[in-house]
């Protein structure tokens, strides 16, 4: 053998050990998600922005191990088992209230870090804002109370509104609370809410052909929901093609077409959570990291949509708005 030859396996065997244990240094953790990978590119970007103001990078000091449900609920308590079976340092669970089930479920002793979880305390996922205890924590999206927003700002879009149709996802922990504070809203402005239900894609097109039943609703409100913000491009679709005024939880659905929304940042609530992954892994306890909570919601308008649909947007909602597309 020529001597290159030689230098060159002996080489190799000595960078070969040194690579591995790079690798071995690698923090894991799981990345538990109700939604799917095409449309979570934004906030799963989000997330690693987060971790890397906190000193970790995929693929330099972190691995992370995903876990996709695609909407599919009753599949999240197996994929969190399986990144409870890896052992992972911390467990990510993104997608709202029902990935954050699952993962609280699945262990009571890794770290979980959740994300969007419109109430968690009333979901029993922490025993408070200020000191969830145990093993978790996270970012709180307060969807809860936005139903009852969306009724008033939609009333005040569509005036002459008396029937308002609620579409919820009822395999969603939160929706029945949720549900019920949009119903205490309507009630108070003399609105009845009539409330459609949808857990699959073929529901979606149930639901909206429901519209055209009597009570016909004269405008619709689409909750804040993982599997729904999974549906993003169809929802909006459908409500164009319906042509019915429809508000959203997430600026989002107005980029894409849609008429109005109100809510938080979701990219920015999976930054924040980013930021709290790196903190514990690091060392902080999830029980005195304080659920973090919206510092701002944003209202979006759509002008060229609220034309299609031969609405003229109030100049109270104009002058409130946060962004207007145009």
């Amino acid at each position: 053998m020529k001597r290159r030859e030689v230098l060159t396996l002996l080489g190799g065997a000595t960078v070969w050990p040194i690579v591995v244990r790079a690798q071995q240094t690698a923090t894991v953790i799981g990345f538990l998600s109700s939604r799917s990978p095409g449309e979570s590119a934004g906030v799963l970007a989000a997330f690693r922005d987060g971790l890397r103001e906190q000193g970790f990078v995929e693929g330099r000091n972190l691995t992370i191990a995903f876990r996709w449900a695609e909407g599919h609920y009753d599949r999240l308590p197996a994929l969190a088992a399986e990144l409870v079976a890896l052992r992972v340092a911390l467990l990510f669970a993104a997608g709202g209230p029902p990935s954050a089930l699952a993962a609280k479920a699945a262990t009571s002793t890794i770290p979980i870090v959740f994300s969007a979880a419109g109430d968690p305390v009333r979901l029993g996922l922490v025993a408070s804002l200020s000191r969830p205890g145990g093993n978790i924590t996270g970012m709180s999206t307060l969807t809860t109370p936005l139903g009852a927003k969306g009724v008033a700002l939609l009333k005040e879009l569509v005036p002459k509104a008396s029937v308002i149709a609620y579409l919820v996802n009822p395999s969603n922990p939160s929706s029945k609370l949720e549900t019920n504070e949009a119903v205490a809203a309507a009630d108070a402005l003399g609105v009845r809410l009539r409330v459609l239900n949808a857990t699959t894609v073929g529901e979606l097109d149930t639901a909206f052909a429901a519209l055209a039943k009597p009570p016909r609703p004269d405008a619709l409100i689409v909750a804040g929901e993982p599997f729904f913000d999974s549906q993003r491009e169809k929802i909006v679709a459908l409500a164009t093609n319906y042509a019915i005024p429809t508000s959203y939880a997430w600026r989002e659905n107005v980029v894409a077409g849609g008429l109005m929304s109100y809510g938080n940042s979701l990219t920015d609530s999976y930054r924040q959570a980013g930021i709290y992954s790196g903190r514990v892994l690091k060392g902080e306890k999830p029980a005195d990291l304080p659920v973090m909570q919206p510092a701002k919601f944003e209202l979006v308008l759509n002008l060229r949509t609220a034309k299609a649909l031969g609405l003229t947007i109030p100049q109270s909602l104009l002058v409130r708005a946060n962004e207007v597309i145009q």
